[in-house]
């Protein structure tokens, strides 16, 4: 699946290394991928390093727990209520119903079945506490321990679960009936002992805030205006109730409207507003009625789009946990309704036998949307207008197919519905660029920036489509701007580097590579650049070590062979000299080019000189001096005309340019 997976998973370097201490340290310390989750990013590190990438054994995880929190579910409310039947109706419900499909079907959305794992882990520890709290003792400080603790745990999964204090106060109300007969003194107590709970919930909060600030997902009012979002609430809650019980038209993505029919609007607030005062009107009767719509209502306020976060109008997956509220309305309201009539237990049995079979049928159905990205987009874009990230994602598909041609038409497409639409730009930008076209490219890049200021990706492609232009002044700009959004990437730090040198400042240059390898050790292109830059400092010996690592890593790097090989042959310092190896390298750069460069058929000339193998080398001059007179390179025709008159005196050629600092190993 190439929606946000690459990231979780499958090109996330760090994530690759399996469970160790340098990839739990990495865990909380990043902000990838927008958010600060290092529980999350445990738990894909052991995935990855029982199973390795096999995807099998990533959805199998995200299957147990999901199964985990149905059966969580079902001992919780079971336990609080001590009616079996109903709390198994209701974890029927959440076990098999399609809006769950996003959750459990993306990997990327481990955090969602993970952080609901932890949240009703927190809800058992508090309510044993609360059970337990009447006649204190140590076994109740045991439990609000581990209740914070899982809290804490349940945050660091997925910060949506934040509105848990929220919760744990609706609880108290039903089914623990801790505020029956409260006097003001008990309830002031009930509100002291969540503040641990929204001190935790507060921190997680500001991390999560500055984090996606500075990544820049936060839409800005600019983008997606306040009168909009306000647009949008009752309308996202009344579409999160509908799906509820209509779940037959699920999507991926649901692209926000801007401003809805003044029709819409009005029904959805009277809607919302007709069931909150119904709920509360029979909140002393009925008190599972406005537990279970506030548990709704409350638990979707972080993801409902006051703070906009991407420009989705609502997700599948904001819902995996806020709609067990209604599930508690639905069923217990279904059962006090057929409680005590004639065969009212079989009839209930039969409905909810139904409503779970249904709900199973469809789950069945919407999974295999999920099957691959070709699939999951199509439908979204089938069943949603103008959905410019199905398009968008489809491109992405076709991109990574290497089908360049089709995957531009879907970007295209995706920008004849979003104009603005930053990461669109970007991608068809570096298809252009592979095509040669850099000026479109630069176009599309620019405008990816003027739609998302704060994008590394498309300011670290920018600088790329520079560099292809000659303009290496203008990349080291873009690849600062880069740098200074997302540091801790190997590519934009070895690109500033690589920009640098050109530019001729060295001493500038090196730290960038270095880092780059510090960030990505295998990475053989920054040995190669830092080689090349180490040897122009006179700094051979390094150069050297950097250049057999580049090989190491990757045996037909073609550049890496050929000015080892150059070295080993035209050092002036005889230490760093080996014609043999020099000779075995060139040769192999040769099969390399397939005989067709003249510098490389000149460094095997230099090598079998070095060799002492002189007739070899003279012949080899004469097939890199036709090369070149061939290619119209003059200035290398001179220098190979040169060394060849220094083959038939029998001497080996010495490359007076290399300055050897390090002779003596400094």
């Amino acid at each position: 699946m190439q929606l946000d997976d690459p990231a979780y998973v499958t090109s996330n370097q760090d994530i690759q290394n399996g469970l160790n201490w340098p990839v739990v340290a990495w865990a909380f310390r990043t902000g990838h991928a927008a958010n600060w989750h290092p529980v999350t990013w445990l738990s894909h590190a052991l995935d990855v390093q029982l199973f390795g990438l096999n995807p099998r054994g990533h959805h199998a995880t995200s299957l147990a727990l999901h199964l985990a929190n149905s059966i969580l579910l079902f001992l919780l409310l079971r336990r609080m209520t001590g009616a079996p039947w109903r709390s198994a109706a209701v974890a029927g419900l959440f076990a098999v119903h399609p809006l769950h499909v996003e959750s459990v079907a993306w990997v990327a959305e481990r955090k969602d079945v993970l952080s609901t794992f932890f949240w009703l882990l927190t809800v058992a520890a508090y309510a044993r506490y609360a059970q337990r709290g009447k006649g204190g003792g140590a076994n109740a400080k045991v439990f609000y321990g581990l209740a914070l603790l899982c809290f804490a745990l349940g945050l660091m999964s997925k910060p949506m679960v934040v509105t848990l204090p929220f919760v744990l106060l609706l609880l108290d109300y039903w089914p623990l009936g801790r505020f029956a007969n409260a006097s003001r003194q008990s309830i002031s107590r009930l509100l002291l002992e969540k503040a641990p709970f929204l001190l935790l919930a507060a921190a997680s909060c500001v991390i999560t805030f500055c984090i996606q600030k500075q990544a820049g997902v936060m839409s800005p009012l600019t983008k997606i205006s306040l009168g909009a979002r306000l647009d949008n609430l009752p309308v996202a809650y009344e579409r999160y109730l509908a799906r509820t019980f209509w779940p037959g038209y699920l999507a991926a993505f649901y692209p926000h409207p801007r401003i809805w029919p003044l029709w819409r609007f009005i029904t959805a607030v009277a809607l919302l507003a007709g069931i909150t005062v119904w709920v509360v009107q029979r909140r002393k009767r009925q008190p599972y009625l406005a537990v279970g719509w506030f548990w709704f209502l409350g638990m979707l306020v972080p993801v409902i789009g006051l703070v906009q976060v991407g420009n989705q109008s609502m997700a599948d997956r904001y819902s995996y946990l806020p709609i067990a509220g209604i599930f508690i309305m639905t069923v217990w309201g279904a059962g006090e309704m057929l409680a005590g009539r004639a065969g009212g237990k079989w009839t209930a049995a039969l409905l909810g036998s139904l409503a779970i079979g249904a709900c199973g049928a469809l789950t069945w159905r919407q999974a295999h949307f999920w099957e691959n990205s070709v699939t999951l987009f199509v439908h979204a874009s089938e069943i949603t207008a103008d959905n410019y990230d199905a398009f968008y994602n489809l491109g992405r598909y076709w991109q990574h197919k290497g089908e360049r041609a089709r995957a531009a038409a879907y970007y295209q497409k995706s920008l004849q519905a979003k104009p603005d639409y930053a990461l669109a730009h970007n991608n068809l930008g570096y298809i252009l660029l592979q095509d040669g076209k850099t000026g479109a490219a630069i176009a599309h890049f620019e405008a990816s920036l003027r739609s998302q200021p704060v994008y590394p990706e498309a300011c670290y492609n920018l600088g790329r489509a520079c560099m292809s232009n000659g303009l290496a002044a203008e990349a080291v700009e873009c690849f600062q701007k880069a740098l200074g959004m997302d540091p801790g990437v190997a590519e934009i730090n070895y690109s500033l580097g690589e920009a640098l040198q050109q530019l001729g400042r060295l001493d500038s240059a090196r730290p960038y590579l270095e880092r780059a390898l510090e960030i990505r050790p295998n990475f053989a292109g920054a040995h190669y650049k830092l080689a090349n830059l180490l040897l122009q400092q006179g700094w051979v010996s390094a150069a050297v070590a950097h250049y057999q690592r580049a090989l190491e890593l990757r045996p037909d790097f073609m550049q890496a062979c050929n000015n080892l090989a150059w070295i080993m042959a035209t050092c002036p310092a005889a230490s760093f000299r080996d014609g043999p190896r020099a000779v075995t390298l060139a040769r192999r750069a040769e099969q390399l080019t397939a005989s067709r460069n003249a510098l490389v058929i000149g460094t095997l000339a230099a090598a079998q000189a070095e060799a002492g193998n002189f007739a070899q080398a003279i012949a080899a001059a004469g097939r890199a001096r036709q090369l070149a007179a061939a290619q119209t390179n003059t200035a290398l025709l001179n220098v190979i005309e040169t060394q060849e008159r220094q083959y038939r005196k029998a001497l080996p050629w010495r490359d007076a340019t290399q300055r050897v600092q390090d002779v003596r190993g400094k």
